[in-house]
């Protein structure tokens, strides 16, 4: 793979980020390392600390998810990011949208071959 086409696959996990985090918070409310280690259990998403906390940071300045902190067992409060119904509604067209260009790529890309 050239570098040309890593950057395309970097670009491509950019533009899937706020889709996957949404989904991630629909299923549970979950602390920024709880997210990061989740979309690591998928090398094709893994991101780091760096990216999740301003990605989450902006959903919660679009109305999309809140946070709450909450005592952790193990160390100190933790930050936990819940889904909003605004989060939902935008997680269900945003969800809309991907199937349908998903779908539309694959055909072509299959067309191709």
């Amino acid at each position: 793979m050239t570098t040309e086409q890593e950057g395309w696959g970097s670009q491509l996990r950019k533009g899937v980020l706020e889709l996957a985090v949404l989904g991630l918070l629909a299923r549970e409310p979950m602390y920024g390392s709880q997210l990061v280690d989740e979309l690591a259990a998928r090398p094709e998403l893994a991101i780091t600390a760096g990216t999740v906390y301003p990605l989450v940071a902006r959903l919660a300045k679009g109305g999309l998810v809140t946070s709450t902190w909450q005592e952790s067992p193990v160390g100190p409060p933790r930050k936990y990011y819940k889904l909003t119904p605004a989060g939902a509604r935008a997680l269900a067209a945003m969800a809309t949208t991907f199937s349908a260009v998903a779908t539309a790529v694959r055909e072509i890309v299959e067309e191709s071959r």
